[in-house]
């Protein structure tokens, strides 16, 4: 018997596709999902708020008609992620559309709650919690989340400070449910590499940036490609949580990323000021480094997939 949720065990290429603030859209949530990893995106993405039920009928009607003309090779679950701080006062109301089109997956960000749990087991959906930390960790388990993103050093936007060795054995040696990691994968041997730490599944995002359905700039997605991992700067200031960003788009803001002050973590905002404070500071993970064009996302999966085959042969062989 299977330790992992139905959803989670009909994927047949273990990479959850990570949501991306501002630039994930149902575009490209949905060439995620038909290429056959968990696509995402953020609720707090959809602005006007009355904007995210039209995404999922959106998101819904295309996966629905994709899976009827492939039955054999239907596409993966999608998820949303819902910040659940406190400065969030979009959460009551997108928490219920998702009740509404039964999203599969919820992906819980910067605080677990129980109700916001039990809101998505209502209809069968299932919560996976990101955390930095085995004690943030536990908590999650213990108000309901069943499984666990474990964002290590490396990751993009808000990241983790642990060596992922590190992270994954320490939660592996209490629980036995999904685990998603993250933090600088960007190649299909990254992706075995986490499965052999323990990790269920790789958690993908700064690849995604520069892939034609990302709703980013074309000057943020030449950035990804044109940068490397001397180039991802962490820093706290932009929304007083420790977060990887591209300095040229900080030396854009006439800020010196070498330089950068501290912020005050109590000041944390994640409601529509950091939309508009985030519009041109660009997160990015450290495993850009790989990331040397920008093409399709379905092209940068079918990459990812014939490295994981690749790497596999290696060590086989």
């Amino acid at each position: 018997m299977s330790r992992l949720p139905p959803v989670l065990q009909s994927l047949k290429f273990p990479v959850i596709a990570s949501p991306l603030f501002i630039i994930s859209n149902p575009q490209l949530l949905i060439a995620q999902c038909k290429a056959g990893v968990v696509g995402s995106m953020p609720a707090l993405n959809a602005r006007p708020a009355e904007q995210l039920e039209e995404w999922l009928i959106e998101i819904t009607e295309a996966l629905a008609a994709y899976n009827r003309d492939h039955p054999d090779q239907p596409a993966a679950p999608f998820a949303v992620n819902q910040i659940v701080h406190k400065s969030n006062d979009r959460l009551e109301h997108d928490m219920a559309l998702c009740v509404k089109y039964k999203v599969p997956i919820i992906i819980t960000s910067l605080g677990a709650r129980e109700d916001v749990n039990a809101a998505a087991h209502s209809y069968g959906g299932i919560v996976m919690h990101d955390i930095i930390n085995n004690k943030f960790a536990k908590k999650a388990i213990e108000k309901g989340a069943d499984g666990l993103i474990a964002v290590a050093a490396g990751a993009g936007g808000h990241a983790g400070a642990k060596s992922p060795f590190a992270l994954i054995q320490e939660i592996r040696e209490w629980f036995d449910g999904p685990v998603a990691l993250s933090g600088s994968i960007a190649t299909g041997g990254a992706v075995l590499a986490a499965q052999a730490m323990g990790a269920d599944f790789a958690y993908v995002g700064s690849a995604f940036i520069a892939t034609d359905e990302a709703r980013a700039s074309q000057a943020y997605k030449q950035a990804v490609v044109d940068s490397s991992s001397d180039d991802v700067v962490l820093s706290n200031l932009f929304t007083g949580v420790h977060g990887n960003y591209l300095a040229p788009s900080i030396r854009n803001a006439g800020l010196d990323p070498d330089n950068l002050p501290e912020s005050d973590p109590s000041q944390m905002n994640f409601g529509g000021g950091a939309q508009k404070a985030w519009k041109d500071i660009w997160g990015c993970g450290q495993g850009i480094g790989v990331i040397k064009e920008v093409v399709p996302a379905a092209a940068l999966v079918a990459r990812l997939k014939r490295e994981y085959q690749e790497a596999k042969q290696r060590l086989a062989s």
